[in-house]
């Protein structure tokens, strides 16, 4: 136990130290790949290499054990830490790289075209000479991924466009990963044109949206850091890219009737998921409309697209939530080389940068809740069948229209057996389906009565473990939509149509119980305004009955209204609030066991025929039994002498094949059998 107790400590410990904070998220993901490499040698840092690609990434912890890289797999390899090199029959990188000139360490870390570059460009000069720079040097695979014509642009042309784009990618002074803060820039070299930084939470920092693969190279000059891009300058914002690219037409027409424009032109780090023309064509045409004709439920769409903060696609490999401007999550992720947005590969075109954020193009509109009808939040979600029986009987019109309600709509589940037919009494119920107000139910509280378009008033019961209106409870997380809120509910809505006692001499099952309630004088108790849980007997309850005793509970009125009190309990409880085992208090005094197993409802261990049978005063639930209340049962009743072998036996049954076995218990346990048996 002791050594179990050491080992969990110890695993803990390492636990801590494998995954334990440092400097800044890179510091700690190069922290933990070099712990993790550490079997293989001094300054060797495991490396997630994703399959099928050069694409390499130190890794956290998460990485580790997930081994996958936007839900592809990886595979782990080791290999020197950034600054240090193997030295021939030595174990690990024991030797620290040569401290030389930047020039000369760009072609030592992987960088010799940006150094064949920097020679015919003429800036080798510059980058040998004493001085302090950095500089983010694109490795070989980058400069071979630009487009042919660019590439001899930039080399073609008397090296002066080569210079400068070298120059854009060097910074005047050192700077180092811890000093990379996340949204910030800093002054390049080609004409103080600013580089946008980004360090991420996950260890990835980016520049202009390029990502760092080895950071921190030291040179007797300054510092190199290797990226996966050749940058490119920037000077537009997002509101100017809207307004000159060709493919976002309605999306300019639209941030401009929304006044969004100053927004998307003032400092600041956001992401615009831009929705090209395409995503805009495969809204329905009426939707469209009504969005662009509605400012509120068009800003309210626009700002949905807006991040809250600026995020590059080399940042994203796993799946993160993100806030949008409008204040919802979206779900941004990866799979392989897609981007995806709530699990969807919609983006079209990525990391279009501007000097106050990235953009990246989608080709699908992504409609918020706030901005939807009460319809559109319905009928592509689990109370689709609900939404249709409203389309039938014709009450749509309060589902599109600006009609501020609440709808309460039944889950699809519900009529796994068949919908209710469309009848008068069908419309009437679906009418009480609809609140009168746009309501939210983190403000409904208990006893609060809600009107609904049928006319009817609800109440609402706050419980433990549910909330509910009526006889039905909510059963997921609201939807607000631009004038309406939905409800998903577990069941249909079954209003009060009147008192306990009315609802009792309605249904002919009933008709012993509502004579023994006269006899017992119980009648004005269940008339009048109160909140009642009635466990009703059934006609078949009583008759299950022995004939004699049946006749003395109804010729004793006192004990009659004894045993009619024990089925009321003083308060509402709805089978959507019964869990494992709830105690409910009787009129009589004594509690009432009620509980809930595989959707059938017990009392006192009885099931439940029928529940949720709901009156103005309380909720009856039909049973097929009439039940005691604890004085009144045989074996609890304290007039009754026990025999004291009998409880010894029932004590002893659980010991009886320890007994048999036994010689000198065996003849006491016949002796008690036999006792038993006269």
């Amino acid at each position: 136990m002791e050594r179990g107790v050491l080992l969990l400590a110890l695993a803990w410990a390492l636990g801590l130290t494998l995954c334990g904070a440092a400097r800044s998220p890179y510091q700690q993901v190069l922290h933990h790949s070099r712990l993790r490499g550490r079997q293989h040698g001094p300054n060797v840092c495991a490396v997630q290499k994703l399959l099928g690609t050069n694409r390499k990434y130190y890794t956290n912890c998460k990485q580790w054990y997930q081994r996958k890289v936007c839900g592809k797999s990886t595979v782990i390899s080791y290999e020197c830490c950034p600054g240090y090199e193997k030295v021939p029959g030595e174990k690990g990188c024991p030797a620290a790289l040569p401290l030389s000139n930047i020039y000369d360490t760009l072609g030592i870390v992987g960088a010799a075209t940006t150094q064949l570059y920097s020679l015919s460009s003429n800036l080798k000069p510059e980058i040998e000479a004493p001085g302090s720079f950095t500089i983010f040097a694109p490795n070989n695979e980058a400069w071979a991924a630009l487009p042919a014509e660019m590439l001899d642009s930039l080399v073609s042309n008397v090296n002066i466009e080569l210079l400068n784009a070298l120059r854009y990618h060097m910074v005047n002074r050192r700077v180092l990963t811890d000093d990379l803060k996340h949204g910030t820039s800093l002054p390049s070299m080609y004409q103080n044109i600013d580089l946008q930084i980004h360090h991420y939470p996950n260890g990835i920092v980016t520049v202009n949206c390029a990502r760092l693969l080895k950071a921190d190279h030291h040179a007797t000059n300054g510092v190199v850091h290797l990226i996966d891009k050749v940058i490119a300058t920037t000077t537009n914002t997002i509101q100017q890219i809207v307004e000159t690219d060709e493919n976002l037409e309605t999306l300019r027409a639209a941030v401009a009737a929304s006044g969004l424009n100053t927004l998307l032109e003032n400092d600041g780090q956001f992401t615009l998921l831009a929705p090209t023309n395409e995503a805009f064509e495969k809204i329905p045409q009426e939707t469209l409309n009504r969005i662009l004709g509605d400012p509120e439920a068009l800003k309210d769409l626009l700002n949905h697209h807006i991040l809250k903060s600026a995020m590059c696609a080399e940042a994203i490999i796993a799946g993160l939530s993100m806030e949008t401007l409008e204040g919802t999550m979206l779900e941004v992720g990866c799979t392989g080389d897609e981007l995806t947005l709530n699990g969807r590969p919609i983006i079209a075109e990525k990391d279009m940068l501007a000097i106050n954020g990235v953009v990246h193009f989608v080709n699908e509109l992504l409609i918020p809740d706030s901005a939807k009808t009460l319809f559109e939040l319905g009928k592509e979600s689990d109370v689709s069948t609900s939404i249709d029986l409203f389309r039938q009987a014709d009450l749509s019109s309060h589902l599109t229209g600006n009609e501020r309600v609440t709808l309460l709509a039944p889950i699809n589940t519900v009529f796994k057996d068949g919908t209710p037919p469309m009848n008068r009494n069908t419309k009437s119920l679906l009418l009480d389906h609809i609140l009168k107000e746009q309501l939210s139910s983190k403000y409904l509280y208990h006893g609060q009565t809600l009107e609904t378009l049928g006319g009817k008033e609800l109440r609402v019961f706050v419980y433990r473990n549910n909330l509910c209106i009526e006889n039905v409870c909510i059963a997921a997380h609201d939807r607000r939509g631009r004038f309406g809120t939905l409800f998903t509910v577990d069941k249909m809505l079954t209003p009060p149509v009147g008192t306990v006692m009315d609802v009792l001499k309605a249904d002919q099952r009933f008709s012993t119980l509502v004579a023994a309630i006269q006899s017992a004088g119980l009648m004005e108790t269940l008339n009048r305004p109160g909140a009642f849980t009635v466990f009703a007997p059934t006609n078949e309850a009583f008759r299950a009955m022995p004939q004699g005793e049946l006749n003395k509970l109804m010729g004793n009125a006192k004990e009659l209204a004894t045993i009619l009190k024990y089925h009321i309990g003083d308060e509402i409880l709805v089978s959507g609030a019964i869990g494992a085992l709830v105690r409910l208090k009787s009129l009589q005094g004594d509690k009432i066991e009620v509980s809930a197993k595989n959707n059938v409802v017990n009392v006192n261990k009885e099931p439940v025929a029928e529940t949720d049978i709901m009156a103005t005063n309380g909720v009856i639930y039909a049973v097929n039994a009439v039940l005691q209340p604890p004085a009144f049962r045989p074996q609890e009743r304290g007039d009754e002498p026990a025999d004291p072998a009998l409880e010894i036996f029932k004590q002893a049954s659980a010991l009886s094949k320890v007994s048999q076995r036994s010689a000198r218990l065996a003849p006491v346990y016949s002796r008690l059998l036999a006792r038993m048996k006269q």
